[in-house]
C-alpha cells in the first residue's frame, strides 16, 4: 500500500508537496534502518503534532506490531520473571524522542540562558550524527526550531522542515522541506496532520510487513 500516493489522492491540494514527503520517509526509514532516530521539535499546536507523530511511531499506528516467539523467547531466557502477559502486550517502536519532553531542562535552559536555544541544547546531548530532525513550523520562521536546525547541520544530523507559506528560515536550511500550500496557522496545521499520518503508516509499513 502507498501510503503517500492514497494521501494525495485524498488531498489533491498536497500534489505539489509528494516528492518531498516521499523524500523525507525515505531520509527517517533509512536512520531508523541505521540505528538512529527521530527528533522532532516545534511549538504550540506544532509541538501538539511533534508528540502525535512520537505516539503512532513509538507503538502501534495501523498494526499492532506484537513481538515474534523467538523475541519473546530471548527476552524470557534473560528474565524468567517477565510474564507472558507482558510480552504478548508489547509493541515494537521506532525510535522517536520530541524535544519539548524535558520540561525541567528547557525551562531552567531558557530561564538561565536563551529560550531560543532550549531545542538546540536538548539536541546537543541527546542527537548524533545520522539521526533526523523534524523540525515544524507554520511559517517556518519559528526562532528557537531555527537554532536547533542549524545545529543540527553542524552535527551531522538531518533535517526535514514542516512548514506553509513560503517556508521561511525552516526551508532555507532543511535538507528536505515540505511546504504545505497555506499560510493561515490553522490550515497549515490541518494539512500537516494528513502528512505526517503518511509517513508514519509509510515507516510502519516498511518495518512491520506482517
Amino acid at each position: 500500500m502507498n501510503h503517500i500516493e492514497i494521501l494525495t489522492q485524498r488531498y489533491e491540494n498536497l500534489k505539489c508537496c509528494e516528492a518531498d514527503i516521499k523524500k523525507a520517509c525515505d531520509m527517517i526509514i533509512k536512520a531508523f534502518e541505521s540505528g538512529n532516530k527521530l527528533l522532532i521539535c516545534g511549538n504550540g499546536g506544532s509541538c501538539s503534532d511533534a508528540y502525535h507523530i512520537a505516539g503512532e511511531l513509538m507503538k502501534g499506528f495501523l498494526k499492532m506490531r506484537p513481538l515474534s516467539d523467538e523475541e519473546k523467547a530471548e527476552m524470557k531466557n534473560r528474565e524468567p520473571s517477565l510474564s507472558d502477559d507482558t510480552l504478548s502486550k508489547l509493541q515494537k517502536g521506532l525510535p522517536t524522542v520530541v524535544l519539548s519532553d524535558l520540561v525541567a531542562l528547557n525551562t531552567a535552559f531558557a530561564n538561565d540562558v536563551d529560550p531560543n536555544l532550549m531545542f538546540a541544547q536538548q539536541l546537543f546531548g541527546l542527537g548524533k550524527e545520522g539521526d533526523v530532525l523534524l523540525g515544524i513550523s507554520t511559517s517556518g520562521n519559528a526562532k528557537n526550531v531555527a537554532e536547533a536546525v542549524k545545529l543540527a547541520k553542524a552535527m551531522g544530523i538531518k533535517v526535514i522542515g514542516l512548514t506553509g507559506g513560503k517556508g521561511g528560515i525552516l526551508k532555507e536550511f532543511s535538507d528536505v522541506s515540505i511546504v504545505v500550500p497555506e499560510c493561515e496557522t490553522f490550515k497549515v496545521q490541518e494539512l500537516h496532520l494528513p502528512v505526517y499520518h503518511a509517513i508514519c503508516a509509510s515507516a510502519e509499513e516498511y518495518f512491520f510487513k506482517a
